[in-house]
């Protein structure tokens, strides 16, 4: 699954009802779907004048990685399934600003 599709998918469950016994189920199989389309995303290390953004983007991949370890491995046991949303919000959030700034180093590389 692509980083882009594990997003759509995890924001459609987001956009659900959380009144369900089984939502923290199905956002915790979606967050994991999102962390295995992050752990697959590889770019090749860029030399010149990019190396430093492809570093931080690396550096900021790793660090969503383990939030989303962190966060999907205690969700089964929170109730509060309204905060339990908008903490996935927020790091769903910065995972997508992540996917762009990736959008744009490619971008730049070709250019």
């Amino acid at each position: 699954m692509t980083l882009e599709s594990a997003i759509a998918e995890l924001q459609r469950t987001l956009r659900g009802s959380r009144t369900t016994s089984n939502w923290r189920l199905t956002a915790r199989t979606q967050l994991a779907a999102v962390l295995d389309a992050l752990s697959d995303e590889r770019f090749a290390s860029w030399d010149g004048w990019l190396a430093a953004r492809s570093g931080a983007s690396d550096r900021e991949r790793l660090q969503l990685i383990g939030r989303i370890q962190a966060l999907g491995s205690g969700l089964l046991d929170r109730l509060d399934t309204e905060r339990v949303a908008g903490e996935v919000k927020r790091l769903l959030l910065d995972v997508e600003h992540y996917r762009q700034k990736m959008h744009d180093l490619v971008y730049d590389s070709v250019s």
